[in-house]
């Protein structure tokens, strides 16, 4: 009987390989921590197109209404500025969300955490506010789907709403991972 064929002494060499990696993919922890790094590259996916769509939208704004200066009108109509650059604004704003979203940590995996907080309890709590980045998201990226310069300047005070109702999700993330 070789070394390979000795189950008991494999299984406790995988045992603290997986230990001393931080890791054991058996445990309820590692699949929320994995699921949690799943949500949250959707949520910048989906926030990804929404920023996308608004590009879209605000480069067939300008086409329409900045016509380029004439002798008769060399001036930009100045609503049309400020709505212009509203809807830049829109994207930078996504774009700002996507990143910290993206950028967000996951809890950490080693026993000094688990020593003071309970990991999958965290976990759990972290799913809902996930559930509200994931749905938020989405309303953000439906409401931006399809839709022109002005729909979405007159869905501004909505656009900034839900940016604003996801800030306060990832805050309340932050709050959990640094309890």
């Amino acid at each position: 009987m070789s070394d390979f064929d000795d189950f008991a002494t494999l299984e406790k060499i995988a045992v603290n390989l997986f230990y001393g990696w931080g890791y054991n993919f058996y445990r309820l922890e590692n699949q929320l921590r994995a699921d949690d790094l799943m949500v949250r590259a959707k949520v910048g996916w989906l926030l990804g197109q929404a920023r996308e769509q608004v590009e879209r939208a605000e480069s067939g704004y300008r086409r329409t209404h900045l016509a380029p200066p004439t002798r008769e009108k060399p001036l930009p109509d100045r609503q049309a500025i400020e709505a212009a650059q509203r809807l830049e604004a829109m994207s930078r704003d996504i774009g700002a969300l996507e990143g910290q979203i993206r950028a967000h940590p996951a809890p950490e995996a080693d026993h000094m955490t688990n020593r003071y907080r309970r990991e999958a309890e965290t976990l759990q709590k972290l799913l809902q506010c996930d559930l509200a980045l994931v749905g938020g998201a989405e309303t953000l990226r439906r409401i931006a789907e399809d839709a022109d310069g002005e729909a979405l300047i007159a869905r501004a005070a909505d656009i900034e709403a839900g940016l604003k109702s996801l800030t306060r999700a990832l805050r309340e993330r932050q709050a959990i991972l640094h309890v």
